[in-house]
């Protein structure tokens, strides 16, 4: 595992200190599971779809959470008999997958569909951090579509 050390960044960035943190942190994450597998679609500039491979899992038994821009996606497998399995191959654990979101993004609907699970995100910027034009004289405000 290589460390990348991010402070000369630090030195140039102004205000970005935010985005440096996520980025150590997710370094630094190596015991990192990979399940449940994702995807991350971009459907259009400000639309995004999270597909998460949840198979075994019924609706009642997963649970998606958003604080602030933290979107947390749990799966909690209920108990069952024992089984004597000869093999086992899926996997049958509970999870916990957590996504970093930018500002402005929210959950705005999820649904399963043969055994994955899509979350639809979008971003809405406020009106006062859309761009505007202003006109030369300062007198009167341009508004830019």
């Amino acid at each position: 595992m290589r460390n990348v050390d991010f402070s000369p960044l630090y030195r140039n960035a102004i205000g970005f200190d935010r985005l440096f943190n996520l980025m150590e942190a997710n370094t630094a994450k190596n015991g990192s599971s990979g399940y449940p597998p994702y995807n991350i679609e971009q459907q259009d500039e400000h639309k995004y779809r999270i597909t998460m491979a949840v198979a075994g899992f019924a609706e009642d038994q997963l649970e998606i959470t958003q604080k602030e821009n933290m979107l947390v996606v749990r799966g909690e497998q209920k108990a069952q008999e024992e089984k004597n399995y000869v093999y086992q191959g899926i996997a049958e654990r509970d999870f916990e997958r957590k996504f970093q979101l930018a500002d402005y993004v929210k959950v705005i609907g999820a649904e399963m569909e043969n055994g994955l699970l899509h979350v639809d995100l979008e971003r809405e910027i406020p009106e006062a951090m859309k761009p505007r034009k202003i006109a030369i004289n300062g007198k009167t405000l341009i508004e830019n579509d």
